[in-house]
């Protein structure tokens, strides 16, 4: 029993520590976007533009490259990882010694923000592939305390870069991907492990032999209810993106500034540290569809309350319902995934998880600055709200009346 509480405590500290790296970087790429490209010359609408390029390209990116790394070959998760850190590495140095031109800015935060996005769901099939590997990793708690480094980050960075300026989140995204690269390159599955992996991947080939669905037409049909689901979740982190990337101009306008900012991502992001690292025994209680349809909810609530916010507590209340909304719908979705799908079919459902939220953010991006810019920011959160509205009637349909796999 020690051994096994050993074991656990090894890996998910590691797991951690790279979930953790992440999110820190996570903060300052994503979360502050608008607060770097804004003081680069950008205005809303091109800021918009931006952000949707960079997620359109992510969005189609994604499954390919799952496509990919679910077939035996040299492109692993870990690998995967390794050179997504050390893109995201580079771009970051070229962007703090190169000249900052607008169109150069443009290019290079695309790529960034695109190969963030494109390695989280890699992240979360890395954890299942090592456990099924005989790796006891506590998924929930190693995500949750990723939110929590988030948190931190967020807490701090506000006054940071208030008194500093936006150059210094290219010094953290520097610093995190360094240390990133030095974890995922120690993150080695030991031998008796490997062996393991390789009996299991043996295994899962043989059970599973003309399961594997790449293509999204057979995808769709082996798994109805989560594609229509996947309609849904547009719907949410559409209006949860349009609160994330354009929180700064939300909280100007009640008073507040990047310090607030800080504040108020910080409290978003502890609050989900409880919610995932209870979620295995939320589980236990309550299914992971079901799940998905509350925090559907959630994210329905936390933009509606914005819409009547007339100071910062209100913010600060809109925020707080992340521990319904984005808290839950992470690791159920993924354990959802895990539970439903044919084992070869994994990471392509991970992936078109963060599609979904990545299309989400595209149409945030293209929509949300522009009515910003023209409309100001009380239509943008009515609009947000009508859309996650109608992403909640569409889950609850998907997840209530919809089989969750077909077999072949």
């Amino acid at each position: 029993m020690d051994q096994t509480h050993k074991s656990r405590g090894f890996w998910t500290l590691r797991y951690t520590l790279l979930n953790a790296a992440y999110f820190v970087a996570f903060c300052t790429v994503h979360a502050y976007a608008a607060v770097y490209l804004l003081a680069n010359g950008f205005s809303n609408t091109e800021v918009g533009i931006l952000l949707a390029v960079a997620n359109i390209i992510s969005a189609i990116f994604q499954p390919v490259i799952a496509g990919v790394i679910d077939r035996p070959g040299p492109l692993t998760n870990r690998r995967f990882i390794l050179i997504s850190v050390l893109i995201i590495l580079a771009g970051s140095i070229l962007l703090m010694i190169l000249p900052g031109h607008k169109a150069m800015i443009f290019v290079i935060y695309v790529i960034i923000y695109m190969i963030q996005f494109a390695y989280q769901p890699v992240m979360t099939a890395l954890c299942f592939e090592y456990q099924k590997a005989g790796c006891d990793i506590y998924y929930g708690l190693a995500r949750g305390l990723g939110s929590a480094s988030f948190a931190v980050t967020a807490a701090i960075i506000g006054g940071v870069v208030e008194r500093n300026g936006e150059r210094i989140l290219l010094y953290v995204n520097i610093g995190t991907m360094l240390i990133s690269a030095l974890l995922i390159i120690t993150f080695i599955l030991p031998g008796d492990a490997k062996k393991n992996a390789a009996d299991t991947s043996v295994t899962s080939g043989d059970r599973s032999s003309g399961a594997i669905h790449n293509s999204l037409s057979s995808f769709a049909h082996a798994y109805p209810a989560f594609i229509v689901f996947l309609i849904g979740t547009i719907c949410f982190f559409f209006a949860h993106n349009m609160i994330n990337d354009f929180m700064i101009q939300i909280i100007r306008n009640l008073g507040g500034g990047e310090t607030e900012l800080g504040y108020a991502n910080f409290l978003q992001a502890i609050l989900e540290l409880p919610v995932m690292a209870l979620i295995g025994f939320v589980l236990k209680k309550i299914s992971s569809d079901k799940l998905l349809i509350v925090s559907g909810v959630a994210f329905f609530i936390k933009i509606l309350i914005l819409i009547f916010a007339v100071n910062m507590a209100m913010m600060y209340l809109s925020q707080s319902f992340q521990l319904f909304a984005y808290a839950v719908f992470i690791p159920a979705a993924a354990y959802y995934v895990n539970s439903t799908m044919s084992e070869l079919d994994q990471v392509k459902g991970q992936a078109y998880v963060t599609s979904a939220i990545t299309i989400g953010g595209v149409f945030s991006n293209l929509i949300s600055g522009v009515i910003l810019d023209n409309a100001g920011i009380g239509t943008m959160l009515i609009t947000g709200t009508i859309v996650c509205a109608i992403g909640v009637v569409i889950a609850f349909i998907a997840m209530t009346r919809l089989p969750h796999r077909v077999n072949d």
